[in-house]
């Protein structure tokens, strides 16, 4: 199968079920993609395919044919993903560390789609990005600063 990985084409023999994650992380070894509960439901295996974010953790490769995958390793290629990160850095936004690959990929994806989201728009699109230390304000915190550092 054919794929195109943070902008680089890449061959993968895998069963067409395979989940997106597994394929990231045990064939290709890129392990910036978190496993965290392998249902979608805590958003730890988020990445973006063509631009939305989605759970690799149940996505499966077939998903991704002719489509392109953009991974945690990738996200500060472009300005909004510099400016995210950029911003999670200078708020302190990680305690652990655990989620963070893939709560930066829903807000990247949040802030190309709405460069300046209200706060019911950033509750709505990091739903689901559970982070078990509780850093939720300063996430919150950063994807404002993040957007106002694409307004200059």
């Amino acid at each position: 199968m054919k794929l195109t990985i943070n902008g680089e084409s890449r061959q993968v023999d895998v069963p067409a079920d395979t989940p997106i994650l597994w394929t990231l992380r045990d064939v290709l070894g890129m392990t910036g993609t978190k496993f965290g509960c392998g249902k979608a439901l805590c958003g730890a295996c988020t990445v973006m395919l063509d631009g939305q974010p989605i759970r690799s953790c149940v996505t499966p490769i077939s998903a991704a044919e002719n489509k392109k995958i953009t991974t945690i390793e990738a996200i500060s290629e472009d300005k909004v993903g510099q400016a995210v990160q950029e911003a999670w850095q200078s708020i302190n936004v990680p305690q652990c560390g655990y989620c963070q690959s893939g709560q930066i990929v829903a807000a990247t994806a949040l802030l190309r789609d709405n460069p300046n989201p209200t706060d019911e728009d950033i509750d709505t699109a990091m739903s689901g990005n559970i982070c078990r230390c509780g850093t939720y304000t300063r996430i919150r915190a950063a994807i404002k600063q993040a957007a106002q550092q694409g307004d200059k």
